[in-house]
Order: C-alpha cells, then sequence, then structure tokens
C-alpha cells in the first residue's frame, strides 16, 4: 500500500498537471483565433449584435420675425431745408429727422417705408407740387433701417421716367429695395424680395393714379396701378416663386378722410378672400396716401392697414386750405410671424401692434409718441396726438383682434 502521505502528494502532482493543461488549451485556443482573424479581419467580432444608428438631428424649425411698416416719406421744401441744414448746408442728410425711430425700425426682421416722391438731380429739387427730393434721402432711409420701400405713388411721374430711374438708382446704391415703379420691364415684374427670420417675403406695390401723368410711351410698366385681378396674379406668381409671405403695398383712399373709402373697403375684401389651394394669397396689406391716421383691421383673417400717415412731411393744407396737424401724424405698423405648423402652410400674425409717431414741424423731426412721454416728455401736443392717432387706429374695432399700442 501506499503510504497516504504518497498519496497526497501524488494527487497534488495530479491536480497541478491538470491546471497546467487546461491553461495551455486555452492559450492555444486564443492563439489560434487571433492568427485566424488578423488585424484587418472582423469576423471575431461579427456575431456580435449590431449598434442601434442614431436618430438623424431634426432640421430646426424655421424663424418667425418681426415686420415694420410706415407712412408716407413726403419731403416738401421745409423738409428739404432742414436736411440741408442737418449736413452743415453741405449736402443734405435725412437720417438725422428720423434718429427717435431708428431703434424701433433697425430691430425688426424687415422694415418697410413708403417713398413717395422721386429724385431730381444736380440740386433740382422741390416740393408740392411737383416733387424732385434729393437722393440723399434713400441714404437717410438705409441708416435708420429700412430694407425696401414702396415707390408706387400719385407722384411717381412727378419728372417722368428720368426721376423713376434716379429714385430707383439711388435706393439701389443705398442698399434699399423697392416695389411698385421700375426702369425696365422685367423689373416691374418682379417683387421686391428679402429673407426675414426662416421666411422668403414678396412686396408686391400699386397705386390708384398717377395726377393725370400717363406712363412713357415706350414703358407703359413704370408705375403699377392698382388692379385686383392683376395684384392677386402677382401675389401668386410671388408664391409659386417661394415666397412664404407676400406683403402688399397699396396707395389709395380718399385725402383727409379718417373712415377707408369704398375702394378700401372693396378692396379689402376682394384681396383677402383671393386663396389657392385654401391658402390665402396675400398676408399683409399696408396703406398710404390719405395723409392722416387711418384704421387697422382684420379682414377674411388678414391684417390691413388701411393708412399709416405721413411720416415726414412739412406743413400740411387740407382740400380747405387751412393747416392741418393730422397731416404730420402717423403710424408705424408692427406684426411678428410665426412659422407655420406644417410646411406649406400660413405663416400667422401672432401679434400685431401700432406706434404713434409725429413728426414735429417746428424741430423737423420725427417723434416716437409713447416712447417720449414714457420717458418723462411734458407736452399735451404729443398726448394730443397720440390720442388722436389711437383712435384711428382702433376706430374699426382692431383692439378686439388683439391689436396693441406698442413703444
Amino acid at each position: 500500500m501506499t503510504p497516504p502521505t504518497a498519496e497526497c502528494a501524488a494527487d497534488r502532482r495530479r491536480s497541478r498537471r491538470a491546471q497546467r493543461a487546461a491553461v495551455c488549451a486555452a492559450v492555444l485556443l486564443a492563439t489560434a483565433a487571433t492568427a485566424c482573424s488578423g488585424p484587418g479581419d472582423r469576423s471575431a467580432v461579427r456575431d456580435r449584435p449590431a449598434a442601434a444608428p442614431r436618430p438623424a438631428a431634426s432640421p430646426a424649425p424655421p424663424r418667425g420675425f418681426t415686420l415694420i411698416a410706415s407712412g408716407d416719406v413726403l419731403p416738401h421744401d421745409s423738409v428739404i431745408d432742414q436736411a440741408q441744414a442737418d449736413a452743415g448746408g453741405d449736402g443734405y442728410d435725412f437720417a438725422p429727422m428720423l434718429a427717435a425711430v431708428a431703434p424701433v425700425v433697425s430691430a425688426a426682421d424687415l422694415a418697410i417705408c413708403h417713398m413717395e416722391t422721386v429724385y431730381g438731380a444736380d440740386g433740382d429739387y422741390s416740393g408740392y407740387p411737383a416733387f424732385k427730393s434729393p437722393p440723399q434721402v434713400a441714404a437717410g432711409l438705409a441708416a435708420t433701417g429700412y430694407d425696401t420701400c414702396s415707390t408706387a405713388s400719385n407722384h411717381s411721374l412727378d419728372d417722368g421716367a428720368d426721376g423713376i430711374r434716379r429714385t430707383l438708382d439711388a435706393l439701389d446704391a443705398a442698399g434699399v429695395g423697392h416695389a411698385g415703379s421700375a426702369r425696365t420691364a422685367a423689373e416691374a415684374n418682379a417683387p421686391a424680395w428679402r429673407k426675414a427670420g426662416g421666411a422668403q417675403v414678396a412686396q408686391l406695390a400699386y397705386t390708384f393714379d398717377t395726377n393725370g401723368h400717363e406712363p412713357p410711351e415706350d414703358s407703359p410698366w413704370a408705375v403699377s396701378a392698382i388692379d385686383e385681378q392683376k395684384i392677386i396674379a402677382d401675389a401668386r406668381s410671388a408664391r409659386g416663386a417661394g415666397a412664404d409671405v407676400v406683403v402688399i403695398s397699396l396707395h389709395w383712399g380718399t385725402e383727409w378722410q379718417t373712415e377707408p373709402d369704398e375702394q378700401q373697403l372693396g378692396l379689402a375684401k376682394t384681396l383677402t378672400a383671393a386663396a389657392t389651394g385654401g391658402r390665402p394669397d396675400i398676408d399683409l396689406i399696408i396703406g398710404t396716401h390719405a395723409h392722416v391716421p387711418q384704421a387697422y383691421e382684420k379682414v377674411n383673417g388678414t391684417w390691413v392697414i388701411y393708412g399709416m400717415g405721413d411720416q415726414i412731411a412739412g406743413p400740411m393744407f387740407d382740400y380747405t386750405g387751412g393747416f392741418d396737424g393730422r397731416g404730420n401724424q402717423g403710424s408705424i405698423g408692427r406684426f411678428t410671424f410665426a412659422p407655420p405648423a406644417r410646411p406649406g402652410e400660413r405663416w400667422t400674425v401672432s401679434r400685431a401692434e401700432f406706434i404713434p409717431q409725429w413728426y414735429d414741424i417746428d424741430e423737423g423731426r420725427v417723434v416716437n409718441l409713447p416712447d417720449a412721454l414714457e420717458r418723462g416728455a411734458d407736452r399735451d401736443d404729443y398726448r394730443e396726438a397720440q390720442e388722436s392717432i389711437r383712435e384711428a387706429v382702433l376706430s374699426r374695432g382692431a383692439a378686439n383682434d388683439g391689436l396693441t399700442m406698442a413703444r
């Protein structure tokens, strides 16, 4: 018999041999696997579950934008004299008279003005009745923050085709877009395009009259005339060309009349009712010409400003020949557009505001009335002008549709 101590020793040796054999077998298997797979071979991991693909990043939703619009820029002789004084007698500077509204204008994503007059040349400038304004007006508008202007008005042909050419050349040089008058047929059929927030905006402009001046025979398209069917067709064409928002500028209405006239009311209803595939063809209508503030109103779900009044004008005299201070009152409309919930639907106005403004003919300055009063200006004429503007703007119930006064 083998003694117990010897048996134990033998058992321990057999156990160690078995352990070494197991280790060697494991090493051989690992070596074989490594030798077979090689550095470029993925076979060793082919049977692993595939990682779930990361979801593609969703495109950022389009950004909304704010749009402001203001009334007639009508440089009478006194306004031209003020601009010359502000330039120190050397040239003309129209920016200082607009400085008080520059913060409002420049803060908007898109700012639209109305350039009622045409520009003259070489010092040949004049006010009423045949306006020829210094071309430096364009630089003043650009410095204030305006992006584009309507140029269709009853004064668009005060100096024929040359006046239109000089005006549009100066606006181009200042980087200000324009719609409503044209140097070529192609230009006459093109809106003013601007990107605002995430939207492509097209502005079209038309006038009711040109004070009896006929367009030149070789350019009957020089000024866009109000024609409801053409306006609708042009709006649809702009939409087809990629416009997310279509803005129509209309020079219309009856001078010195606060209430919109029959043409304004009828045309507003027709234009705002036009739709394609259930989507309105026109998203905003902004009006000029009456020289006094007129109402804002939501018509068929679309905001219409019948008249913003004058932004810049000298002393204004009505049809009786008497001075009428309303001719220096105006409003700035400000609209916040929100992107549609689904592509192809309408951009909607989520906020509608108006800002009363007044051109102080004694100082030769535009006044942001709510801002001036908020800052402590103790002037009865400011308060009276603001109240007059507020009453006109809200006279057709716009407050019920959410229109508010701002600064």
